[in-house]
């Protein structure tokens, strides 16, 4: 089978983080529950008559998708899969307000049309006239994870030579208030120094898109070579680790030849003790770094994980502020991200050096 590689990113996030030149030199604090992206310049990308008709989570995932593209010195890509646990959730309260404002009539079909999970993909196939495979997977917490998957396996077979894959989601202010009345969401603001150290239920909720071109042929741009992809959907705490061992022995590692462990810490006391075990556990002597203090949690967050771990390879460097202890690897070469979110959902993404 034939190697993967990760030939371009792309975020847009609550950081500025959709310019690749910069690599989190200025953070932007917050002191919220409830986080919004830094936006681009849309301009710059879609005509202003176009973007007017998009919904937000849209105009994201199509800018985030062209910075991939360009950094990737391509014009068009074999395959189109995008993940999102939630889709275009703007959209879609608007068009359900509308039936119970209007008692079921007189209805315009715009907001139904742009709240299917797939538009996003849709709208990026159209921008690029790419009439090749597009699909979207809606897995919750693993939805980037399983669009991961099924490019890497396309590419591995040959199936493909470069595939556009991305995660995204937007926040909707009906959906919001419901994780706030079930305590997915914390009760009182935090800034990104008290996340980790916060001790109360929920977590910090945002949006944002990651995008990715991988490939089977490594291009100049590469930042990391995509080894493997695993992931449960219930996992108890005391077979975490022995899951880890198990993934990284398929892959003829071991627990200390992982340089840096990319975890999901969101600073919910009810489940952030599944990174704290294997941070005193198995990962005690390894580089920890961590993400959601800066970018907050959503269903596909996990891809801006990936997008960190692809940076730190590719720049042999770990800004100050994701780190969680103070290992400082002399040579960065195996990353692994390990996530989940609310105790199920778990997933592993195994990348080294290209």
């Amino acid at each position: 089978m034939k190697k993967v590689y990760i030939n371009s990113i792309a975020s847009i996030s609550p950081q500025k983080t959709f310019d690749n030149t910069i690599f989190l030199d200025e953070i932007i604090d917050y002191n919220d529950t409830v986080i919004f992206v830094q936006d681009p310049d849309y301009k710059q990308y879609i005509p202003p008559a176009a973007a007017r008709r998009m919904a937000k989570g849209i105009k994201m995932g199509v800018v985030a998708s062209k910075i991939a593209m360009d950094e990737a010195g391509i014009e068009t890509v074999d395959a189109i899969i995008t993940g999102t646990g939630m889709g275009c959730m703007i959209d879609s309260e608007k068009f359900v307000s509308a039936i119970i404002d209007n008692n079921e009539q007189y209805l315009t079909p715009t907001s139904f049309i742009q709240s299917t999970h797939n538009t996003v993909a849709g709208q990026i196939a159209l921008g690029m006239e790419c009439k090749a495979y597009n699909f979207t997977y809606v897995h919750s917490a693993i939805s980037f994870e399983a669009a991961l998957l099924d490019a890497k396996m396309q590419l591995e077979n040959a199936e493909a030579t470069h595939i556009l894959v991305g995660g995204v989601e937007e926040l909707g202010e009906h959906t919001t208030k419901v994780h706030r009345v079930i305590n997915h969401i914390k009760p009182e603001a935090v800034t990104i120094s008290e996340v980790l150290n916060s001790k109360t239920k929920g977590a910090v909720f945002s949006e944002g898109t990651n995008f990715f071109v991988i490939s089977n042929q490594r291009r100049e741009s590469c930042y990391a070579e995509l080894v493997a992809i695993e992931t449960f959907n219930t996992l108890q705490k005391d077979r975490v680790s022995e899951a880890i061992e198990a993934f990284l022995k398929e892959n003829n590692l071991k627990a200390d030849d992982i340089d840096v462990v990319v975890f999901g810490n969101n600073g919910d006391v009810d489940f952030d003790g599944f990174y704290n075990q294997l941070s005193k556990g198995i990962f005690s002597k390894t580089q920890q770094v961590f993400y959601k203090h800066l970018v907050g949690e959503n269903n596909t967050v996990s891809a801006f994980g990936v997008w960190l771990a692809s940076k730190i390879l590719k720049t042999q460097s770990i800004a100050e502020i994701v780190k969680i202890n103070k290992i400082n690897p002399s040579k960065i070469k195996t990353v692994l991200c390990y996530n989940q979110y609310r105790g199920q959902n778990h997933s592993l993404v195994l990348l080294k050096k290209c």
